[in-house]
């Protein structure tokens, strides 16, 4: 009974503890409410206050903002928040600094929407700096925690942005939630812009085709951080330095992600006066990505600023965001009878090209666009100083803007039907305002005592189940930390890509429970699905492993950079708890591994295919802006369309690398399979783009003579790929002239042409494969001049 008395008190205690605050510091036990507006934390000098800040009707962040002469929360400069994505009660929420050093938001109904999750043995006490920086203390003046090391879209003075921090705009000037803007430190030490987008992402800044060489920039410092001064010098560790025009003596400054994509300096004498832009990383508003909107076009006029209009036979989608861009005005069809063009003069969209193909005529573009179901158009545009045309079908229209000094126009796909309508003037529209402020769907329980009676029946109900409670929500909080920190991880990670999010249910739902399977891995199954949009799809399932999110990681970081008719085209993507999934276009063929096993390929088809393979290789070692090693090249991951046409799929063991930087390669184990693996590997030698070709080489011997080489169905002394590769020599008695193997090419090739093969050709293929496949790396030729050895037979081949 004593022990019951003794909690009965403690617990009085701690209920009847009173909120309280000062004007400089938070200390422990004591805690901000939300109802009381001069809860706040003053800086020494006055400049910054800290208390809660009215995002809406009824819902609250707990936010620093500059003091000013006029205190409403409408003009307020907000510099940082705890909670933005989530706002709390007008009613009972409250910041409170625990005993045991952590700094907590409470909403109404008693739940932690934000916490430091900081412990401290010795007393620790909340206070706000002059610079803006809210500092959480223990009495040895250790930092526990502080605003700086988590901003939202604002830098201050002396404010560093580092490798471990994102700056990320406003969803709007009315919404303080997270937009779809960030400035980051990228994995190669280079400050970057980025739209991430609900469905799609880019990198916008600095311009995506240059290197960091090009733009001025170096990737030798790896600190990764940049800080403005307060003289209005910003500087980043990348090189890249941006200077205010009022550059000296100012009283407050600050460096800002707005919502519309652009980062700003902004300036002012002393408080109460008007921010004044001093400075802006991008001058041409409309170069940022998705400030239009997909099927939506961006002008520019200094004197009026830009503007948003949708392409003919599409309207806007929301009157009030253009952020959803436009939808059509017709029923989209891809029947190839059924289509036509409209010509868009000077009109260009950044990115999203089903590939890039030049030398193309006009018409040859066109038929291509036209093959292709997913195409909504093509850029056919020449080559500044030069007479060749490019060809770039698209899969999206996204980033469109005029330019007079654009080189090419967009031709627009659209219905026969409609096209004499798409010669009318557009409409134009203008955004429909939304309120200040939004009703959020919050409810709160009022707390009332009417009666020691009804205060010691709760407590009786409440305290057998206190201990009970207080265990499942630590292990809850301490799950939830930890899902929330995989998902953030992987979150950020993919952002750089270009690819829809799905949801597990979605794609559960495409794969009816992933019933059908089509493939199966070492790093998972993969299941044909039927997607919402009626997009058949393959659906791989990775392993829930360390080795399949590794693999998951590296797999969509990496084709998002790339982007080729011969490399598999990505969907999107799922990451979702300890789901991974990746969405692929639909490969109606399969493998080459399941067709060469089933002897359905002519000579003239895995001469295609050889061919394809070698120019999806070489985009990857020599077109793309990085250095891209496959590193598990085979017949399992060469897969075939309707036409037989080769892709090259199965990402997860590349290596991506920047091309300034060829020399510090990192392997931490052996990548690839067996009886396809290149020496260097084996013998710890440096690896280069050469051990691709070695493996193209192996896998063309495969196709040429039908045998496999991890089989034992060929006379052999060790190594399983140095089986086939000597057999094929012994037979051909080590010739290497053409004239040579075409002598004795009938010792190697495949039975099951039943001699039905041009022998010319294939002796050609044979010795291009046999010189892939030599044991020095420097003998070996690079995929590009593999393409151009086989080119010139696969022209004669269609004359």
């Amino acid at each position: 009974m004593a022990s019951l008395f003794h909690i009965f008190l403690l617990f009085l205690a701690i209920y009847s503890q009173i909120s309280s605050s000062t004007s400089d510091t938070l200390n422990k036990g004591s805690s901000l409410s939300v109802e009381k507006p001069d809860d706040v934390l003053t800086s020494p000098d006055g400049v910054f206050t800290a208390g809660f800040h009215q995002v809406g009707n009824n819902s609250f962040c707990f936010a620093i903002w500059y003091s000013e002469p006029f205190d409403h929360y409408k003009y307020r400069t907000i510099v940082w928040m705890a909670n933005r994505d989530q706002p709390v009660n007008g009613k009972h929420s409250k910041l409170s600094l625990l005993k045991t050093g952590d700094l907590i938001l409470t909403d109404a109904g008693q739940s932690n929407v934000w916490s430091t999750a900081t412990t401290s043995v010795s007393p620790a006490n909340l206070s706000l700096h002059n610079s803006g920086n809210l500092v959480l203390l223990n009495s040895e003046h250790v930092i526990l925690w502080q605003s700086f090391d988590y901003p939202t879209d604002t830098l201050l003075s002396s404010q560093p942005l580092t490798r471990s921090t994102i700056l990320v705009s406003m969803r709007s000037p009315s919404n303080y939630s997270s937009g779809f803007y960030k400035l980051f430190f990228d994995n190669d030490n280079l400050l970057r812009l980025l739209f991430d987008g609900l469905e799609v992402s880019s990198v916008y800044w600095f311009e995506p085709w240059l290197t960091g060489r090009d733009a001025g920039r170096s990737t030798d410092n790896s600190s990764r951080v940049a800080v403005m001064d307060s003289l209005g010098k910003f500087t980043s560790s990348d090189t890249y330095t941006l200077i205010a025009s009022d550059y000296g003596a100012a009283w407050q400054r600050r460096l800002t992600v707005d919502c519309d994509g652009n980062v700003r300096l902004h300036s002012r004498a002393k408080p109460g006066d008007r921010w004044i832009v001093t400075g802006q990383i991008i001058q041409d508003p409309c170069k940022i990505h998705g400030v239009c909107g997909p099927n939506s076009v961006c002008s520019y006029e200094p004197g009026t600023g830009r503007k948003c209009s949708c392409i003919p036979g599409y309207k806007m989608s929301n009157l009030t965001d253009w952020y959803y861009g436009c939808e059509p005005e017709f029923n989209y069809t891809c029947g190839r009878g059924e289509s036509s063009f409209f010509k868009l003069s000077k009109l260009e969209f950044f990115g999203y090209d089903y590939g890039y193909f030049t030398n193309y005529t006009f018409m040859e573009c066109q038929d291509l666009c036209l093959q292709l179901c997913n195409c909504k158009g093509f850029q056919y545009s020449r080559i500044p100083s030069l007479s060749i045309y490019s060809c770039y079908p698209k899969t999206v229209l996204l980033n469109g803007y005029r330019s007079p000094s654009f080189f090419g126009d967009i031709y627009l796909r659209v219905p026969k039907i409609h096209l004499s309508s798409y010669g009318l003037p557009q409409q134009d529209y203008s955004l429909s305002c939304l309120d200040k402020v939004v009703e959020l769907d919050r409810t709160y329980e009022k707390s009332r005592v009417t009666g020691l009676v009804k205060f010691l029946l709760w407590f009786a109900c409440g305290v057998g189940g206190f201990e009970i409670i207080c265990i499942l929500l630590v292990l809850g909080l301490i799950t939830r930390n930890r899902r929330d920190s995989t998902e953030d991880k992987y979150g950020y990670h993919l952002a750089a890509t270009g690819f829809k999010r799905f949801s597990y249910a979605e794609l559960k739902k495409a794969t009816r429970g992933f019933s059908e399977e089509i493939g199966r891995g070492a790093g998972g199954v993969v299941y044909k699905a039927v997607l919402a949009d009626h997009r058949v799809a393959a659906i791989k399932r990775l392993n829930e492993t360390n080795q399949g999110e590794g693999e998951f990681s590296a797999e969509v970081n990496t084709i998002g950079r790339l982007n080729h008719m011969h490399l598999i085209e990505m969907w999107g993507y799922c990451s979702e708890g300890k789901h991974r999934l990746l969405v692929y276009e639909y490969m109606e063929h399969g493998s080459l591994a399941q067709k060469l096993a089933s002897n359905v390929l002519d000579w003239e088809k895995r001469f295609e295919i050889a061919l394809g393979t070698a120019k999806g290789l070489a985009y990857l070692h020599e077109e793309c802006l990085e250095w891209v090693l496959h590193c598990d090249v085979k017949p399992q991951n060469i897969l075939l369309d309707s036409n037989y046409q080769p892709k090259v799929a199965d990402f997860g063991l590349s290596k991506l690398l920047d091309r300034d930087d060829l020399k510090n390669w990192s392997f931490s184990r052996i990548r690839g399979t067996r009886g396809y693996i290149a020496p260097e590997w084996v013998y710890n030698l440096p690896i280069t783009s050469k051990v691709d070709v070695y493996s193209y080489g192996v896998v063309v011997l495969e196709m040429v003579t039908g045998k496999n080489p991890i089989k034992p169905d060929v006379d052999a002394i060790d190594g399983e790929q140095r089986r086939l590769i000597m057999w094929v020599r012994e037979k051909l008695h080590n010739g290497t002239s053409a004239s040579e193997i075409e002598a004795r090419i009938g010792d190697v090739i495949d039975p099951s042409f039943e001699g039905k093969y041009d022998v010319k050709k294939m002796g050609i293929l044979l010795g291009v494969a046999l010189h892939c496949v030599e044991e020095d790396r420097d003998a070996r030729p690079t995929m590009s001049q593999v393409v151009e050895m086989l080119v010139p037979l696969d022209k004669d081949q269609e004359h």
